[in-house]
């Protein structure tokens, strides 16, 4: 297949798998606070309370509450403390939605477009998170999952499409990442991702989408019977 130069605007496959920064950090910690109910809707997230918590400045505690409301965790208000807010319904089954199709996309385009440095690299993700299934370390999963699906934006050498997706992962990251918690969710995440990488690997384009599209569903499926068993 030809080799594509890569586009200077599209996700490095490593570009979320460095050490989180203290913000990073503090986001993910609230996320899963808020999405597992420690948190409860409506209760008022105070700056210097938080700081005080986890031992920061209010800086990086205000820069976590600002990315949790890109994600409707959060509602940020005007001169006030602001609120835990999950979003509906509604609003989840849109976001997974644009999600799916955005991802199934990519997933298609990179079937095409993947150079054959692109591919290897996808191939060792995939299987460095067929290691962490078997020593069941979600964490870790969670965190190379994230530069798989990078490496799949970066493939499709189309920077306003990785940027777009990237964007729109950032939102729903909170809940793709609480569906890990489910019982046997790496393993199935690994399947699924499975008949993608496969697919890619071939130059499958309908299957590669195809395949996309089903695991976001599955992830979202996972998402609903996590928060229905809170």
């Amino acid at each position: 297949m030809e080799e594509r130069a890569t586009s200077g605007s599209a996700t490095r496959p490593d570009a979320e798998a460095s050490a989180p920064t203290r913000t990073e950090s503090l986001r993910l910690q609230l996320a899963d606070e808020i999405v597992s109910g420690l948190l409860e809707p409506g209760q008022a997230l105070d700056e210097q309370e938080l700081a005080r918590r986890f031992g920061v400045s209010r800086t990086p505690v205000r820069e976590a509450i600002r990315q949790l409301s890109a994600s409707g965790l959060v509602q940020v208000r005007p001169h006030r403390s602001a609120l835990v807010a999950l979003p509906t319904q509604d609003q989840l089954h849109d976001m997974f939605e644009a999600m799916a199709e955005l991802e199934a996309l990519c997933a298609g385009l990179s079937a095409r477009n993947m150079t054959a440095p692109e591919r290897r690299a996808l191939e060792a993700i995939h299987q460095e998170l067929r290691g962490l299934v078997h020593q069941g370390d979600p964490l870790r999963y969670h965190e190379r999952n994230e530069a798989f699906h990078g490496a799949i934006y970066a493939g499709t050498h189309n920077g306003y499409l990785a940027d777009m997706t990237l964007m729109t992962r950032k939102r729903v990251a909170p809940f793709r990442r609480a569906q890990f918690r489910t019982t046997g969710r790496l393993g199935g995440s690994w399947q699924e991702h499975d008949m993608v990488v496969q697919a890619i690997l071939r130059g499958d384009r309908q299957v590669a989408t195809d395949a996309m599209r089903a695991h976001i569903g599955f992830v979202r499926d996972a998402f609903r019977s996590y928060a229905e068993a809170r």
